[in-house]
């Protein structure tokens, strides 16, 4: 059994897929027969997170060339998917976890069922208890919330607590988070400890009790159809034109007293949600700084750009590509945590390799057998 850890191509990709720790961990597991197995990591895959080829090497994985790391490799572990051509060599029926972006990257998903891989969207990992210590959106985004806000401190001119000094007194930033998934309840709680004074909002109501946890004030819609916003595996679904124009009113009066904002509503699948418009934009004061955590996938900001400081009204719009790759050493521990976590699951002692059942195998499984397999995608 041979896992290969590939060095990451994608611009701005930092991360890696396996630790020295969870290289060992995997080293630890039963093969079959008496064979062990082998963690073979490319050389300089670590480079960014801060680890060495000696790290891995110290715990007994073997670092290489391309080449020679896919060599017959049974299962291949990546952060963003692998290029087909960069799996030459690895076994017919390699398994490939990593992160596919499946609903844009239709014509990848066709070129690995076409070169026969089993590729498993990391991801599509359903949002159910225990699956949660293999949810790498969850822990990225628990990350992601905490940069953003760190982010739009360093982009804001202005002291985030209040100052009292003998020259006067500093007043504490006012903070607004939108959207209260795991990247915004993190959001919420690094604001706090900055000494904001924080507000938030979402579309489902059963989170108010959540930012009222956090010590934020709750900014809700009320009486209005249909605010419940909660879709399957706790994402929010797509809402009303009642709601939205409701929510745009409440945003707007809002939104015209804050320092920071951080949005970060997402729908899988889809584009993101468009929460603050150019009008709203001018209505908030100069100077002040919106982290749009939501810019790779369209923009919850109007006329946002990813990686780019875009002012508007004297306001600035910031947000990153990869917002995880920004804090590489611990965004790439969770991850490499989260991929160990999922195949030791499911992993077979006499096989010496993962079995997946049907709740979690077939959820993130989008290729098998050369034909695309998840119902997910079949006709998208």
């Amino acid at each position: 059994m041979k896992i290969a850890v590939l060095k990451e191509r994608a611009a701005g990709e930092t991360r890696v897929a396996a630790t020295p720790e969870t290289a060992k961990k995997f080293m630890a597991l039963k093969a079959a027969g008496d064979t062990a197995i082998e963690v073979a990591v490319e050389s300089g895959a670590g480079e960014s997170a801060a680890i060495s080829d000696a790290a891995y090497a110290d715990i007994g994985a073997t670092t290489g060339k391309l080449a020679a790391i896919m060599k017959d490799a049974d299962i291949v572990l990546g952060i963003q998917a692998p290029d087909p051509k960069h799996l030459k060599g690895a076994k017919k029926g390699a398994l490939v976890a990593a992160l596919f972006d499946p609903f844009q990257n239709g014509e990848l998903v066709a070129a690995y069922a076409k070169g026969g891989f089993e590729a498993l969207s990391m991801e599509f990992m359903p949002r159910i208890t225990r699956a949660q210590s293999m949810d790498v959106l969850s822990s990225q985004s628990n990350l992601a919330g905490y940069k953003a806000v760190l982010a739009a401190a360093d982009a804001y001119g202005r002291a985030f607590p209040m100052m009292m000094t003998a020259a006067g007194t500093v007043n504490a930033a006012k903070a607004f988070v939108m959207g209260v998934g795991v990247a915004g309840l993190q959001a919420i709680a690094t604001a706090r400890r900055l000494g904001a004074q924080v507000s938030a909002t979402d579309v489902r109501s059963a989170t108010k009790e959540q930012i009222e946890s956090l010590g934020a004030k709750a900014i809700f819609v009320e009486d209005v159809a249909g605010i419940e916003g909660e879709g399957s595996g706790g994402y929010a679904t797509e809402m009303s034109d009642e709601y939205k124009a409701a929510q745009a009113k409440l945003v707007s009066e809002h939104i015209a007293k804050q320092d920071i904002v951080i949005t970060t509503a997402l729908i899988p699948g889809r584009a993101a949600p468009v929460l603050i418009t150019d009008e709203q934009i001018a209505s908030m004061k100069p100077g002040s700084v919106i982290f749009d955590l939501a810019v790779a996938q369209g923009g919850n900001v109007e006329g946002s750009k990813p990686d780019e400081t875009v002012v508007k009204h004297g306001v600035n719009i910031i947000g990153f590509s990869n917002t995880p790759a920004h804090l590489p050493a611990d965004a790439s521990a969770l991850f490499a945590r989260n991929h160990f976590n999922f195949l030791s699951a499911f992993w077979d002692a006499e096989t010496g390799a993962p079995v997946l059942d049907e709740e979690i195998g077939d959820a993130i499984r989008l290729t098998k057998g050369g034909d695309i397999v998840n119902d997910r995608l079949k006709g998208a």
